[in-house]
């Protein structure tokens, strides 16, 4: 593990709690004592969610030293700065360091593999984007992202890997800025803060709007398996027969804010109003307790659903 701020201490935990062993290097002054601190308080969600036979804290060992950090390792979850200098300088480091077969995982959001890999001179084919959903311990998504030069194999492993560790991946066939999920997200922000700056709705009024109507039905299925069922009977077909007209009107009034000073003082106004004396951490609280809730309803539905398919 490579980096040991919030991505990186999450990923270690993920992988703890999934039986692995984890050797985590970060130059960062107390980086030790804060990551085995992030993992002790992530421990008892993952507890409830499930440990691996195997699972310790105890798997856990941390070094400054990059070079004694990937010594016999089999898999490297980078998560260093999102600086392309920085990156590629790291990528040649590890491609020295590294057997030819260790996959490099980078869980980068802003850049590219394509450039990332150029680091890595004599094998760039093992570098691969394994892109995790914050926080990773408990949001299951990983987004597959080759770059131009790595091979087929590669990602194969990856998404074998991840998978093979409870996690949910999707692999994207070409390089996107933001990804999938982020690009998703910033499409349903755009809208969020034209709502609000246009003064047709209040902050915590669009947060109820979202979080419980569509929001609700996005913690089951995704927006064309519900538009599937909102075609009725008629499936798929039915939906944009019925609603493909509406729907692109809307698209036409769809709104593209400037994110002013001003803009910005009445979102985060509203944001204050609508948290009222909850704090950051009890935010957080709220929400994880939630997430945990659906998760394990998740995999009771899962479960359910292979054992109904194997009956018949």
């Amino acid at each position: 593990m490579i980096g040991t701020g919030v991505i990186g201490a999450s990923w270690t935990s993920l992988f703890l709690a999934k039986g692995l062993q984890v050797v985590a290097t970060d130059v960062a002054p107390n980086a030790e004592a804060a990551l085995r601190s992030f993992v002790e308080a992530a421990w008892p969600a993952l507890k409830r969610l499930g440990l691996s036979p195997g699972a310790s804290q105890s798997n856990l060992k941390f070094t400054a030293a990059l070079v004694q950090a990937v010594d016999g390792v089999d898999l490297v979850q980078e998560n260093g700065p999102e600086r392309i200098e920085f990156k590629q300088k790291l990528y040649g480091q590890l491609d020295e360091l590294l057997a030819p077969d260790v996959i490099i995982a980078s869980s980068s959001s802003g850049l590219t593999m394509s450039e990332i890999q150029k680091g890595a001179k004599a094998h760039p084919e093992r570098c691969v984007i394994a892109h995790p959903f914050n926080p990773p311990h408990l949001i299951p998504l990983v987004e597959i992202v080759g770059g131009a030069t790595t091979s087929e194999a590669t990602i194969e492993r990856a998404a074998e890997f991840y998978t093979s560790i409870g996690q949910r991946t999707v692999r994207l066939n070409k390089e996107m800025p933001g990804h999938v999920a982020n690009r998703l997200q910033a499409a349903l922000a755009r809208e969020v803060y034209y709502l609000v700056s246009e003064g047709v709705a209040s902050v915590a009024d669009v947060d109820t709007a979202l979080c419980w109507g569509p929001g609700l039905r996005w913690g089951i299925m995704g927006n064309l398996m519900l538009n599937h069922l909102g075609g009725g009977p008629g499936g798929i077909e039915h939906f944009f027969q019925q609603f493909s007209g509406p729907m692109t009107a809307w698209w036409k009034t769809l709104g593209s804010p400037v994110l002013t000073p001003e803009v910005q003082k009445l979102l985060i106004d509203g944001v204050h109003a609508e948290a009222g004396s909850r704090s950051i951490e009890d935010l957080a609280a709220e929400r994880d307790e939630v997430l945990l809730g659906l998760i394990e309803l998740r995999h009771k539905a899962t479960k359910a659903s292979e054992q109904k398919s194997t009956a018949a």
